[in-house]
């Protein structure tokens, strides 16, 4: 949802608010690794109980994964490994945040809570592969109430508030309210798609 809203105002806000990055290149590969990186410290941060470090980590990480799309474009050196190498780092930073969080529960023996990082982490990923899954098909998918952007703000804000309980929980509905409207959506378009190729079967025979 923030993507779909704010995504093409973003080259212009990083353009006026951070004009170094563009004036002479740098690899946005490089960036997307450096982002990834702060963000598994971040993940690091959530095992030893340091909360607020990794809210920062976080956003940080994140402002990485903004820039490195808008430097590849600026000068022109968007590539398709590029895309995959975000979006696989992207799934890696995902899943390492969650289980960061659930080894700090672990280590205190709190069981209902290991649990919930986890809910927030199988959720967190279907949202990823349905999508990742249906593109396969039906290239123009965009669908979902709770995308990355939404659950990376909510995990940061709950880190730096002390709200990670009820930040995995937002994360967890949010994400499973996701799946089942990206299931819904692929099923309609998929069978919109299986219905017109009978359709020319059956004109042919």
């Amino acid at each position: 949802m923030i993507k779909s809203k704010f995504g093409d105002r973003v080259d212009g806000w990083l353009h006026a608010g951070l004009p170094f990055l563009f004036h002479q290149r740098v690899s946005p590969n490089l960036l997307t690794l450096v982002g990834a990186l702060v963000s598994l410290l971040a993940a690091v941060a959530f095992a030893a109980g340091h909360f607020r470090s990794a809210g920062v980590l976080i956003l940080a990480g994140g402002l990485f994964d903004l820039i490195d799309g808008v430097v590849a474009r600026h000068h022109g050196m968007a590539t398709r490994f590029g895309g995959f190498l975000d979006s696989t780092l992207d799934r890696l930073v995902d899943m390492a945040l969650l289980v960061g969080v659930a080894v700090y529960f672990a280590a205190r023996g709190d069981a209902p809570h290991v649990l919930l990082a986890g809910m927030a982490l199988i959720t967190s990923v279907l949202v990823s592969y349905a999508q990742a899954r249906a593109e396969l098909v039906v290239p123009d998918f965009r669908v979902g109430l709770f995308e990355r952007a939404e659950r990376v703000v909510v995990l940061a804000l709950g880190a730096l508030f002390g709200l990670l309980v009820p930040a995995l929980w937002i994360i967890s509905l949010g994400s499973a309210i996701t799946v089942a409207q990206r299931f819904s959506k692929a099923y309609q378009e998929m069978e919109q798609i299986d219905a017109s190729e009978r359709a020319v079967l059956r004109e042919r025979g």
